[in-house]
C-alpha cells in the first residue's frame, strides 16, 4: 500500500458515518493522476498554502484600515484562527479536519485590500458586482489555477450567504469564520478603545462568556454537542441567537462606527479610482491579467481581479505612482 492508500483506509475506518472521504471526492475540474503520499484534500490544503494569494493575506486588512500596532488582526491571521476553531470542530465530531483545513484556508482568498471596505468599493463600481467568496472561488479556479477538488471549491463558495455546503466540513467552516471574527474583532476592537467589554449586554456575557477565550469555548462546544447529538453541523437555539445577537452588538458598535471606519471612505475612493483608470487604461494591467482578457474575460472582472489581489501597500503604492506627482512625494519625504 503506498502512503496515500493508508492514509484513505485510516480516514474509511476512523471517520463518522457522516464525515467527507477523500476517496469519495466528485473530483476535480481537471483529472490529475493520484499522489503516492497524501490524500486528495491534503493536496489542496498544500496547493492554497503554497499559492501568491495565500501570502498576499499577510498584508490585508481584516477590519481596522492601516492600525497602528502589531497585535491587529490581518486576513492571514484571521484564516489561521478559522482553521484551528475549524479542525478543533472537526476533530472532535471526527469528520474529515483535511478538508476542513483546507476550505479554511481558501475561505478568503478573494479578500480585497482594505478588508470589507474594500469588497463594498469594488461592488460600488463594478456592473457585474464583487463579492468575496465568489471571488475566493475565481482566484483558485482562474487567477491561480489551483484545479481543486469539488468539496473545497464548495466549502469557499459557500463559507458566507445563503447557499449551504454540500459537505458538513464545509459546514462547519461557515460557523468557524463567524466565530472567529465575531470574537477576534472584539479583542482588536477594545484594544482599538471602539468599545471596552463592559459595553457588551450583560446577558450575553452571561450566556458566552466574559473573555475571549470562554466566548470561543462555548461556542465551539456548542458545536460539538450538537453534532454529536444530531450528526449535523449547527449548534443549539439559545447559543446561536446568543451569537448572532452579539454580531448584531459589533456591527452597531464597530463595523458601523464612525470611531471604527476611520479612514474607511479614502480607501474606498482610492480604490474606486484604480478600478477606473484601469477600465480607461487596460493597456497598463499587468501581463496576466492581459492574458486573461486575451482568452475572453470581460475587462470589468479583469480590473477587479487585479485590485482584488493587491495587498494594502501594493494599493496605495500604486495610487501613488498613477495620481500622485512625484515632486508632491518628494515634498512629503522633506
Amino acid at each position: 500500500m503506498t502512503i496515500r492508500e493508508k492514509l484513505e483506509e485510516r480516514e474509511r475506518r476512523t471517520l463518522a458515518d457522516w464525515a467527507t472521504l477523500s476517496t469519495a471526492s466528485k473530483g476535480r475540474q481537471s483529472p490529475l493522476s493520484l499522489c503516492e503520499n497524501r490524500t486528495e484534500f491534503q493536496r489542496d490544503r498544500d496547493r492554497i498554502i503554497h499559492s501568491k494569494s495565500f501570502r498576499r493575506l499577510a498584508h490585508k486588512t481584516q477590519v481596522f484600515v492601516s492600525p497602528e500596532g502589531d497585535h491587529y488582526r490581518a486576513r492571514l491571521t484571521h484564516t489561521l484562527e478559522v482553521a484551528q476553531i475549524g479542525r478543533t470542530i472537526a476533530r472532535a465530531l471526527d469528520l474529515n479536519e483535511d478538508l476542513t483545513e483546507a476550505i479554511a484556508l481558501g475561505h478568503d482568498l478573494g479578500h480585497t485590500p482594505f478588508g470589507h471596505a474594500g469588497e463594498r468599493a469594488l461592488d460600488a463600481v463594478c456592473p457585474l458586482h464583487f463579492y468575496h467568496n465568489e471571488q475566493s472561488l475565481r482566484v483558485v479556479d482562474r487567477l491561480e489555477g489551483l484545479n481543486l477538488t469539488h468539496e473545497v471549491r464548495d466549502g469557499i463558495l459557500c463559507h458566507t450567504g445563503k447557499k449551504r455546503a454540500d459537505t458538513p466540513e464545509g459546514r462547519v467552516i461557515h460557523f468557524a469564520d463567524r466565530i472567529a471574527y465575531i470574537n477576534h474583532d472584539i479583542d482588536d476592537a477594545i484594544r482599538g478603545g471602539i468599545i471596552c467589554n463592559t459595553d457588551i449586554p450583560k446577558a450575553l456575557l452571561a450566556e458566552l462568556g466574559d473573555t475571549h477565550g470562554k466566548r470561543i469555548d462555548r461556542l465551539v462546544i456548542a458545536m460539538i454537542d450538537y453534532g454529536e447529538q444530531n450528526h449535523e453541523v449547527g449548534m443549539d437555539a439559545a447559543t446561536h441567537e446568543a451569537m448572532m445577537e452579539l454580531r448584531a452588538f459589533m456591527f452597531r458598535h464597530v463595523y458601523e462606527s464612525v470611531n471604527a471606519k476611520g479612514e474607511e471612505g479614502r480607501a474606498q475612493s482610492m480604490l474606486g479610482s484604480l478600478y477606473r483608470y484601469f477600465i480607461d487604461h487596460p493597456e497598463e494591467l499587468p501581463e496576466d491579467y492581459q492574458r486573461l482578457r486575451r482568452e475572453g474575460d470581460c475587462l470589468e472582472r479583469v480590473a477587479c481581479d487585479y485590485i482584488a489581489c493587491m495587498t494594502d501597500r501594493y494599493s496605495i503604492s500604486t495610487y501613488r505612482r498613477l495620481f500622485i506627482p512625484k515632486s508632491w512625494n518628494k515634498l512629503t519625504e522633506s
